[in-house]
């Protein structure tokens, strides 16, 4: 075999092994055969928001055993193939079998990212908020470049997205926006970007061409499932209307349709400005019971807690990541030390790279590549 075949071998191997370990392939079977003894229970529709619950976990393990088998099957199918035409000196056959290794270690790298979203709430959609520091136009403006990685990050995971509210730039970009994001594993893949994002390019605003550095905060919260219960007591609220701002036109709100609920406890603030005000009241108040539950995660992660504390303002001091276009092309991940010359495939939503091993530290407090090298 190639020495260029064997890496792919040895790179679906190592997949494969760590996708047993999550799905800790020995007793899977024995919890699968527990799981099918209680869904034949006659009484098990007795409480719908249980039944329900045990048949996701159900489907969960009879996907990850099923995917970790097909990996397993198709990376022996394909040694077996290589070897059959190495025999019988067929070039073409062996051309074939190693392309089918290589979009399979792309398929079990995939599949091993998705492993390590098995928290509380990864499978959930998620709410996306972007925010503007301190700098005026150039702010404002990297804040609008962040929400398009965003937006074409999910487009290309087949997300949907939804616009819940925007504030325009007084010159250009925005000072906020926050998104609905909604597909499977949606808050899992997102939960690690929260923090503070710099940039260090050649500003477009500048007539001197002079180099700028502007900072951007995101925050991730899941949208809360309908069973889980968040309670807000009615006098911890303060509800204001407001007439949203538009870019001109027949649909600039003439009325004061747009909702502000701040939460007097916490200090949360949450907006929606769509047409209805009735809708939007809907729609704040779902996403400050997500922002509630945010914070109840928190407490039960003492790293995501101690992460979340410190995001504090969008400036020096809290950043996640760095994107630089000038004088070189970079962006690094400052918690992971992951890195990137791509900067216009990143900013164009290639982010798996960068999500993956911020994922991978999360979960074994170690880097992607210090996992897989153990």
């Amino acid at each position: 075999m190639r020495a260029d075949a064997q890496n792919l071998v040895d790179r679906i191997r190592k997949s494969a092994d760590l996708l047993a370990q999550r799905l800790d392939v020995e007793t899977a079977p024995h919890r699968l055969e527990e799981f099918n003894a209680r869904v034949e229970d006659p009484n098990l529709w007795d409480d719908p928001d249980a039944a329900q619950k045990l048949m996701r976990e159900r489907q969960m393990l009879v996907d990850a055993m099923d995917t970790h088998a097909r990996i397993e099957r198709d990376l022996q199918d394909n040694i077996d193939l290589i070897e059959l035409g190495e025999m019988e000196d067929d070039a073409e056959v062996v051309a074939d079998a190693e392309a089918a290794l290589k979009a399979l270690a792309e398929t079990a790298a995939q599949k091993e990212l998705e492993a390590l979203l098995d928290g509380e709430a990864d499978g959930n959609d998620t709410f996306l908020e972007i925010n503007a520091g301190a700098g005026g136009t150039e702010s404002c403006d990297w804040a609008n470049m962040l929400a398009r990685m965003y937006v074409r990050w999910a487009e290309k995971k087949g997300y949907k997205v939804e616009l819940q509210s925007e504030s325009a730039g007084e010159e250009a970009g925005i000072k906020s926006a926050t998104y609905k994001i909604s597909g499977p594993n949606a808050y899992g893949w997102l939960k690690s970007e929260s923090g503070v994002h710099r940039l260090v390019r050649i500003s477009p605003y500048d007539s001197a061409a002079k180099r700028h550095t502007s900072f951007s905060s995101v925050w991730v919260y899941p949208v809360v499932d309908d069973n889980i219960e968040i309670e807000v007591n009615p006098a911890d609220i303060r509800i204001d209307t407001y007439r949203s701002s538009g870019a001109g036109g027949q649909h600039v709100n003439t009325t004061d349709s747009a909702v502000r609920i701040t939460h007097i406890p916490t200090g949360i603030v949450v907006t929606s400005s769509e047409k209805s005000q009735h809708q939007n009241r809907d729609i704040a108040m779902k996403a400050l019971k997500s922002r509630l539950y945010q914070m109840e995660l928190d407490k039960r992660n003492a790293a995501i807690n101690e992460a979340h504390e410190n995001k504090g303002d969008a400036g020096w001091g809290n950043q996640i990541r760095s994107y630089v276009l000038q004088p070189y092309q970079m962006v690094k991940d400052l918690r992971t030390n992951f890195e990137t010359s791509d900067t216009k495939g990143v900013l164009d939503g290639d982010l798996d790279g960068l999500m993956g091993a911020t994922l991978a530290l999360n979960v074994s407090g170690k880097s992607r590549a210090e996992a897989r090298a153990d």
